[in-house]
């Protein structure tokens, strides 16, 4: 479970609230206008800001004390941040062992995560030489390889087609099952298709998470605002 209790975060003239809870594993779709706090929701649980007031709890341990490398969490950015001097394989093994030279250990648990990606034989590729969502496909492998239960994706795939990015979405569902997801999107279909619960964030208020199908079928105001 996790719980952000009672959250309050102020920064520049925006302010930031939640007061909720997400039960583990599952997918979570976190869904509102742009500019209505879902990357500082996201960025709050990773530990890169902290709040004012309130506690981030994981499995009832406040996260309050634990830098971002420390937390529960891995992040799958939308830019997927690998780097473009080190080859495929390298930049998976990093997920491991984040050293300049992973482990022999690192690397060959970053070949099975390849594998299970869909990608052996792209080892010795750079970035560069890979499509959009090929690099998809290995930011997904270094996750794998973090074993974090906790996993962010900020508009991860947002760069891809609606057919590759449903493709990219079950992957996850079906290769992090174990793990709770949050899943911050614009598109309602991904939540639709793919998030048994949604939070919609508007103006800086967290909603807490419901049902998607039931939240869809009867918006509040501002997510029917949202969807027209």
């Amino acid at each position: 479970m996790l719980t952000l209790e009672k959250i309050l975060f102020e920064r520049d003239g925006f302010s930031l609230t939640a007061d909720c809870a997400m039960e583990a594993p599952g997918l979570v779709a976190v869904i509102g206008p742009s500019g209505g706090g879902k990357s500082t929701l996201l960025s709050l649980i990773a530990g890169f800001d902290l709040p004012d007031s309130g506690r981030i709890l994981w499995q009832g341990r406040d996260l309050k004390d634990d830098p971002p490398g420390k937390r529960p969490v891995a992040v799958l950015f939308q830019d997927h941040n690998l780097f473009p001097h080190l080859d495929v394989l390298t930049n998976v093994s990093l997920g491991a062992d984040p050293s300049a030279r992973p482990s022999e250990e690192s690397r060959a648990r970053a070949r099975d995560a390849l594998a299970r990606v869909e990608l052996d034989g792209f080892e010795a590729r750079r970035p560069a030489e890979l499509s959009g969502g090929q690099q998809s496909r290995a930011a997904l492998a270094r996750i794998l390889l973090t074993d974090r239960p906790i996993v962010l994706m900020d508009e991860a795939f947002s760069a891809l087609g609606p057919a590759l990015r449903g493709e990219m979405l079950a992957l996850v569902q079906e290769l992090l099952s174990d793990a709770l997801v949050l899943m911050v999107t614009h598109d309602p279909q991904d939540a639709l298709q793919r998030a048994p619960r949604t939070i919609f964030v508007e103006d800086g208020r967290v909603h807490p998470p419901m049902p998607t199908q039931e939240l869809f079928a009867d918006p509040p105001e501002g997510l029917s605002r949202y969807l027209a």
